[in-house]
């Protein structure tokens, strides 16, 4: 696939303080469509209020994606995705790009805002990534409280689960990994990304979201990068350090369709990218049909699909 062959992209100038949210990298029906672009506006004001008021961009995209993890439009924490046993299982990551802590879990049981507890990881303990039983401990330790599956799961995902397995295949999920970008007023960005992965997965399967330098990366010397899609082909090429790294001097929205084309040319995997600059610049590139957005600067807001 060639670079021009990326389907959309958008980008915004250099400003003093930005934010930008994905609902994921798919193929939402005209219907649903404007429900999932009014969720990452929504989310996006929750994080630029943050901003706005002289918080970090570490806090920022934290609360924007809590804000999509409650939305059950979106493949992450309520309304997430089920695995092969009808289960929900959630990965998450959130990066600081001044310190290049990170914090992460995935493969966990039901709770309600996996990021915050990948955020935990990141402050309480000395560990980047936590796992199933593993990290599902550590979250009861710091005060979390496990969700009770039936508040978590939706008519809609048990529906799409018996789609899969009557067709006996795994599947993406058209609204689906939630992420968010952004540069605060000191020049610092963060990123954060949470999935339910993919609908009928297998148990354990984990994808790009709460992995450093795949799903989620972030540097205040290049860029913070969330990414949403195919999770396998994102690992194998490592796109949010590779997008990230890139935008040091391609800028944000080149760097976004440059990775993606380049993982599409190396494996043939389909997402998406945002991209938070050090500068402040904002830019998104997509290969697929829908990927909803919105972004909020101290200039102005903008949201699309």
């Amino acid at each position: 696939m060639a670079e021009d062959a990326v389907t959309a992209s958008w980008a915004h100038g250099a400003c003093a303080w930005s934010i930008l949210v994905h609902g994921g990298a798919g193929d939402v029906s005209a219907e649903h469509l404007p429900r999932h672009v009014e969720g990452c506006e929504r989310a996006a004001a929750a994080g630029a209020a943050v901003l706005a008021a002289g918080g970090s961009a570490l806090d920022a995209v934290q609360r924007a994606v809590e804000v999509l993890e409650d939305d059950a439009s979106f493949n992450a924490g309520t309304g997430a995705c089920l695995n092969e046993d009808g289960a929900i299982e959630l990965d998450a990551s959130i990066m600081d790009g001044t310190t290049l802590q990170a914090g992460g879990v995935c493969a966990l049981a039901p709770f309600k805002n996996p990021i915050a507890i990948a955020r935990r990881v990141m402050d309480a303990s000395s560990h980047v990534l936590l796992a199933g039983e593993g990290a599902a401990r550590f979250a009861l330790e710091q005060g979390f409280v496990r969700a009770d599956p039936s508040s978590m799961i939706t008519d809609l995902a048990r529906a799409r689960l018996a789609a899969a397995q009557a067709k006996q295949t795994t599947e993406g999920w058209a609204g689906g990994t939630v992420g968010a970008v952004a540069r605060d007023a000191s020049g610092r960005v963060a990123a954060a990304t949470s999935t339910g992965g993919m609908v009928n997965k297998r148990a354990g399967r984990v994808g790009d979201s709460p992995i450093v330098g795949a799903g989620t990366y972030a540097d205040d010397a290049t860029a913070a990068c969330s990414t949403t899609g195919h999770g396998e082909a994102m690992i194998r090429v490592c796109l949010a350090k590779t997008a990230s790294d890139a935008a040091r001097t391609d800028g944000a929205e080149h760097a976004a369709r440059a990775s993606l084309a380049m993982m599409h040319a190396r494996t043939s995997g389909t997402g998406g990218v945002i991209l938070a600059a050090r500068d402040g610049s904002l830019g998104l590139a997509r290969t697929t049909r829908t990927m909803s957005w919105a972004a909020a600067t101290d200039t102005g807001r903008a949201s699309g699909a």
